[in-house]
């Protein structure tokens, strides 16, 4: 269907691979969703009306859980999902990003004001007032994060800021696993838990 539809609903379902294929979007959003060989495990679309902009279907209410060989990563949440075949990518709005830990438990959560998924290998792009909490209350703020499914790591090339406690924590790039045990930055200057001032920061303050 050239132009796209907004489907009324939620989708949810753990997606294995998007087809590389070039047939049409069927007359639905759910018909167009079932190209993407995804497992089902939320409520069909109800309503199809016409989508304003060139994206090929257009989502309210997008629910969706992202795996690596099997093993549940992520599930990705949004308000508004942008689904584009060429490119085989969806933009989404006010994006919700639920991350779970080895053992299947819910781990950090990410939210931001827009993101991009990528079908094709499930890596993630956020962007602006991007916020990752995870369930210890370690807090990550940046204006862009990316999320790559094959290595399990958050990272940006952007300024952030970090804080566990009473650290808090800056630099000009972040890399790290959503939960934070594993973190390196470029150019850390702060303050530590016991008040001793970071590398780096002395100079900042000049």
């Amino acid at each position: 269907m050239k132009g796209g539809g907004r489907a009324v609903g939620r989708y949810g379902g753990r997606c294995r691979r998007w087809a590389a294929t070039s047939r049409r979007w069927g007359a639905t959003a759910f018909t167009a969703l079932s190209a993407l060989s995804c497992e089902e495990s939320g409520a069909r679309p109800t309503a199809t009306v016409s989508a304003p902009d060139s994206a090929d279907q257009v989502l309210e209410g997008f629910s969706h859980f992202v795996t690596n060989q099997g093993v549940r990563r992520s599930r990705v949440e949004a308000d508004s999902a942008y689904f584009y075949e060429a490119t085989q990518i969806t933009h989404l709005r006010k994006l919700r990003v639920v991350f779970y830990n080895v053992k299947g438990e819910e781990g950090s959560t990410l939210t931001a004001k827009s993101g991009t998924y990528r079908w094709q290998d499930g890596s993630m792009e956020a962007d602006s007032n991007v916020v990752v909490v995870s369930p210890d209350g370690r807090r990550l703020s940046t204006e862009r994060l990316r999320y790559d499914n094959a290595t399990n790591t958050i990272s940006t090339d952007r300024r952030f800021s970090f804080d566990r406690g009473a650290e808090h924590l800056e630099g000009n790039s972040f890399r790290s696993d959503p939960d934070f045990r594993n973190v390196v930055t470029d150019k850390p200057r702060g303050v530590a838990g016991n008040g001793m001032l970071l590398p780096g920061q002395e100079e900042s303050q000049r």
